[in-house]
């Protein structure tokens, strides 16, 4: 079981800890860690755009840092560019050719027809699945999506989509742009409409383990996500046996003598995973 997990004291990243630092729990038994990685293993990273109509000047700003942006990646990294609206289309496959994709992203929002309406849900589960399919067994998996979350779920709730990620063992982050806000949760006892339940990307970043921002300077925003999802640790350990189909809860902390350290620490990481 491979745990990606990024930690935090406010809003700076806490570098150069060690394997034994950390503490990882199933369903609260303490467990071994085998591997360890300080932001050292390749990345394959899927950047998920919007491009309904009011998107475009958001990614035509992150069209012109991207070249910077993706300087923060390591060579072997691999990068793949994924459209959406009503529909997904691949732009990019994945690919280590960083410059060729920092060109490609500025011709994203122009050589696509994926429709008119926004479909936010699917087109994660979409990329979730090219992940799995086509990033290979190597290496840390994450998407950053790019939308301002406006969308409802459309036969795809939050908790299916939640599965679908933790199948690719895929963490998901987020760019949010204009005045998108949270939805609320649904109230205790009621059953929403998956049809017309509000998109929320906030809660599906935070369970997967990864971190959504609002963007004012898009291209700003993009070039602080890319170094912040290039710098994350990777835990692993022998999952328990358990029955498949079973949620099974993940915690990780730091030690006390890492707590001590950094007594401000935050640690982002997926809530668990269904046993195989």
């Amino acid at each position: 079981m491979r745990v990606d997990a990024q930690v935090t004291a406010g809003k700076d990243l806490i570098r150069g800890l060690s394997k034994e630092e950390f503490v990882i729990t199933d369903e609260g038994q303490p467990q071994t860690i085998l591997s360890f990685a300080a932001g050292d293993e390749p990345l394959n990273l899927l950047l998920l755009f919007d491009i309904s109509g009011s998107m475009q000047p958001y990614i035509e700003a992150i069209a012109q840092t991207a070249r910077d942006a993706l300087d923060h990646l390591r060579p072997g990294d691999r990068v793949a560019i994924m459209v959406f609206a009503r529909k997904t289309a691949v732009h990019q496959g994945f690919s280590d050719n960083l410059a060729e994709t920092a060109r490609q992203i500025g011709s994203a929002v122009k050589d696509w027809d994926v429709g008119s309406t926004t479909l936010i849900n699917s087109a994660v589960a979409d990329a979730a699945h090219y992940m799995q399919k086509h990033a290979g067994r190597e290496g840390r998996r994450a998407i950053l999506i790019l939308t301002d979350n406006l969308s409802t779920s459309y036969q795809l709730t939050d908790g299916q989509l939640i599965r679908e990620l933790d199948k690719a063992d895929t963490v998901l982050n987020a760019i949010v742009t204009g005045h998108a806000i949270r939805p609320n949760p649904p109230s205790q006892g009621q059953n929403p409409d998956p049809d017309y339940t509000p998109a929320n990307v906030f809660h599906v970043a935070e369970e997967t383990g990864g971190e959504w921002v609002k963007a004012g300077d898009a291209g700003a925003t993009f070039t602080a996500m890319i170094e912040r999802i290039r710098t994350r640790y990777m835990l692993s350990y022998h999952a328990p046996e358990s029955q498949p189909g079973t949620f099974r809860h993940i915690t990780v902390k730091l030690s006390v003598e890492g707590q001590k350290k950094y007594p401000a620490a935050e640690i982002r990481t997926r809530s668990g995973y269904y046993a195989q």
